[in-house]
């Protein structure tokens, strides 16, 4: 927590107003930059185009989620609390960090909260009318590939999707890019240069030597070597390549970034603060820059609430020093380089051998425990594939496309719009003739197998110490996919010998044995057919009530006929439907036919279909079979009549799978809550005099206790989202609960009711402030009272950010003008209410105690 005990929300605001003011066109003292590097790796399922759920992220979904609610949000509303750790102002730290968002992240982002994206963008708008146009946000390599070692058409692509993605999103041209690791040669400067970046950002260790720009009064001055790290990094330097044309590059300051991630520096704005000053220079020059660059996820997941120390000191400390919060562009627009660097061969941030770490058992990253022996037959396995896609899209490409590799570049811009618009435009643009619809699935086939390509290289892929992990499995289901995609458009079979070259990566985990192996048990499994995709539909149709047309992932499913019956335990549907992916536009119709016995057995044929007749022959002929309640009569006709492929529940896409698996218990957990219940009342007066003795309370019943108050509490939850007009009777009796619970020390665990009292609040107090009737506004605090009474008896931790938010906006945009001016014009409270609304802010930690006197 940072401290701030003298200053008032007001004063905060006031210094946040200030530090926006129009900064010098001419540089002139301490300027401070930080940035952050935001990235994850993609983690979408190749097949289904979302992340499924990863249960080392849990209480989250995924570990994008889990970082966004420590890391992104955060940083997006950050908190400057006082001691009594009461908000005093909320910070978009956008506005004031030098930031880079991975391309794959921000899509993540823009469909997962849409708030937060925009004030991304936002915060890059604002910061370029502070200062002088030019914003915060620098572009990065589209999906964080090692450009040294990639090819050189690779280099182009994904440099050219990075700025086709940020032109997208920011609505202006990059000035700079974030190489992945900082990985960087002097070929990748070329390109860089060719495609109109003007600087990028390294560290200290990948300078060589510099000296001065050469003036009229020194034609030749002397060079410094710096190769150990030794460069200053208080000035930009010029980079010129072998035709002439130059780069400007900034270098971060080495020790600063390390103690931000590895110290204690960011607990604390003062700490900080005084360890950014030891950077500065007692030298006469009129300018110098304080750069430091670090992992974005540092601010408040690798380290939990240090975003809020940067909030602090962006807002309060710099200004007091009189240090200039910039970013590289801009400072670049001031102080231009006066000095040129040469930079070594090829190097990068996270690895000492230059780029071996993703290439070679270098032992970065290896811990001393493991070997990295599978890194050099990983990168040479995947370099055989790209050699062989580029072969295939070449002789492919050139019957589609008047230029395939202009086209793969202009491909960014159907990955950021998948719409049926977007995709005729860049047909329109691409295609060497009119093409049929099947050669447009060939096509956008082909094009999928080169985004793939692209992103088995992702750079996480070789990072860690093992093959096996996540990242490794991830870059090989893209390389997977590549595979599939070029034998469907080209009718090439090379899995056999891409397996035999993995099988040359040796694992350090004996299950595996080696990468061949890893492919068949971790990557074949995420492999989806459209057969399996019809087969989900089918076994989850029996639990879900589906309209005509749905979504499923990245398939729009046509639902063209169902019909279901049920005879005693057993369940049969049979229906037909048509599947189109949204990625290449494929299709095909199938008929199903799904029987289910209870419990866990499922029996769910798939069958290409052929004719109308013979569907609705083969319907007839099955319920007719199915009339005699026999489960083996119904299979035998269902593998005769409907079978080209049999499905059971371990088909389903995992998330669906799991759902289904709960439902089916739902009748089991009913039985057991009846149970549990039961066995708490009568023996609740046991219970209590265990209690009054101070006895430990035996296990038996201290259980049932837990599961009967439960489920009585999700019960009363679920009445209250089912009943919104009785909701205050139903609250006072989920408090009556909930104090019961409390009283026995009960462990719950009710993310249902959590959710639904966080939206309760939110409601309460959106009414209290803005739309309903200020005549309530004592029952909408009594509810938000109870509410969090009940939140504190249940131990449910409440996810109260966004309510504080829309309290403290509220609060200095109308409470405090309109309520405690002079005039008090536009007041939509009486005098007497306003007093209950100020502790209301006080109970939701926001600080009012200049005007709750």
């Amino acid at each position: 927590m940072v401290s701030a005990t003298q200053k008032t929300a007001t004063q905060v605001s006031h210094n946040i107003e200030t530090t926006k003011a129009n900064p010098r066109k001419t540089a002139s003292g301490v300027y401070v930059t930080v940035h952050g590097h935001f990235y994850q790796p993609p983690r979408e399922n190749p097949y289904l185009d979302t992340i499924e759920r990863q249960p080392s992220a849990y209480p989250y979904h995924d570990w994008n989620e889990r970082i966004y609610y420590e890391c992104y949000r955060p940083n997006a509303f950050a908190r400057i609390l006082n001691d009594g750790g009461e908000v005093i102002g909320i910070v978009n730290n956008f506005e004031y960090l030098s930031f880079n968002i991975g391309p794959t992240l921000m899509s993540w982002l823009e469909k997962y909260d849409f708030e937060v994206y925009q004030r991304i963008l936002e915060a890059d708008r604002i910061s370029c009318q502070r200062l002088n146009g030019h914003g915060n946000a620098i572009a990065q390599v589209y999906n964080h590939i090692i450009l040294p070692l990639a090819n050189e058409r690779d280099k182009y692509t994904q440099i050219r999707w990075g700025i086709a993605d940020f032109r997208s999103r920011f609505q202006r041209e990059p000035e700079g890019m974030w190489l992945a690791e900082t990985a960087v040669d002097y070929s990748t400067l070329k390109v860089l240069v060719d495609e109109g970046i003007r600087f990028i950002i390294l560290a200290p260790s990948q300078a060589e030597r510099c000296r001065p720009l050469p003036t009229k009064d020194n034609r030749n001055p002397e060079w410094h070597e710096v190769g150990g790290s030794q460069i200053d990094p208080t000035r930009p330097y010029r980079c010129t390549l072998d035709d002439g044309r130059d780069i400007d590059i900034f270098f971060y300051d080495g020790p600063i970034s390390r103690d931000m991630g590895f110290s204690d520096i960011l607990t604390n704005g003062d700490r900080f603060v005084a360890r950014l000053g030891q950077a500065i220079k007692g030298d006469p020059r009129p300018t110098q820059l304080i750069s430091v660059a670090t992992d974005g996820e540092t601010f408040g997941h690798h380290k939990g609430g240090t975003e809020k120390c940067l909030a602090y000191v962006f807002t309060k400390e710099f200004k007091h020093r009189d240090w200039n919060i910039t970013n590289y562009a801009h400072y670049l627009s001031i102080s231009p380089p006066t000095w040129e660097v040469v930079l070594k061969p090829v190097t990068a941030w996270s690895c000492s051998h230059g780029v071996e770490r993703w290439q070679d058992d270098c032992g970065c990253g290896g811990g001393g425990v493991w070997h990295q022996k599978w890194r050099k037959p990983l990168r040479t396995t995947l370099d055989w594939l790209r050699d062989r896609l580029i072969e295939v899209y070449e002789e492919q490409g050139s019957k589609y496309f008047c230029d395939p590799w202009e086209t793969r570049d202009n491909y960014i811009q159907v990955i950021r719009n998948r719409s049926s618009e977007s995709v005729d435009l860049f047909f329109k643009a691409h295609q060497c003739r009119q093409l049929s619809a099947e050669e447009r699935i060939d096509a956008l086939r082909l094009l999928e197998m080169q985004r793939h390509a692209l992103l088995m290289y992702t750079s996480c892929g070789w990072f860690f110490e093992e093959i096996s992990r996540p990242e490794g499995v991830q870059i090989l289901r893209y390389a997977a996919r590549a595979i599939e995609l070029a034998g469907e458009a080209a009718g090439v079979y090379w899995k056999l010998d891409f397996l035999n070259r993995l099988a040359e990566a040796p694992s350090n985990v004996k299950l595996f044995g080696n990468g061949a192996e890893v492919y068949r048990q971790l990557v074949v499994s995420a492999q989806i057919s459209f057969q399996q995709v019809a087969a989900h539909y089918a076994i989850s149709s029996l639990f879900n009530t589906y309209n005509h047309l749905e979504q499923m992932y990245c398939y729009g499913v046509e639902q063209l006929d169902y019909q279901k019956q049920q005879m005693g335990a057993l369940t049969l549907a049979v229906g037909q439907v048509r599947l189109t992916s949204d990625i290449t536009g494929e299709n095909h119709h199938f008929v199903f036919a799904v029987l289910h016995l209870g419990g866990w057995d499922f029996h769910c044929c798939i069958q290409t279909f052929t004719t109308r007749l013979s569907y609705s022959e083969n319907k007839q002929q099955l319920f007719e079979a199915f009339k005699q309640a026999s489960a083996a009569q119904t299979i035998v006709a269902m593998n005769r009549l409907f079978c080209d492929r049999s499905f059971n529940l371990q088909h389903l896409f995992a998330e669906e799978r799991h759902r289904i698996i709960e439902q089916l218990t739902d009748q089991t957990k009913k039985h057991l809550d009846q149970l549990y219940t039961q066995v708490y009342r009568e023996n609740y007066s046991i219970l209590l005099a265990f209690q009054r003795e101070e006895l430990p309370v035996p296990q038996e019943l201290q259980v049932a206790a837990e599961v009967a108050l439960s489920h009585r509490c999700l019960e009363i939850i679920a009445a209250l989202e089912a009943e919104p007009q009785a909701i205050d009777s139903h609250l006072s009796e989920l408090i009556a609960v909930a104090t019961e619970a409390n009283h026995f020390r009960c462990q719950f665990n009710i993310p249902e009711a959590k959710k639904t009292l966080e939206q309760l609040i939110m409601r309460s107090l959106w009414q209290i402030l803005y739309e309903g009737d200020p005549a309530s506004i004592e029952n909408e605090i009594t509810r938000i009272d109870k509410i969090l009474k009940i939140s504190e008896y249940l131990h449910l931790g409440l996810f109260l950010d966004r309510a504080q938010e829309i309290y403290y906006q509220c609060l200095h945009q109308h409470i405090v003008p309109h309520c405690f001016s002079e005039t008090e014009n536009g007041c939509r409270w009486q005098r007497s209410q306003l007093r209950p609304l100020l502790k209301l802010g006080k109970k939701l930690a926001v600080d009012v105690n200049n005007w709750l006197i």
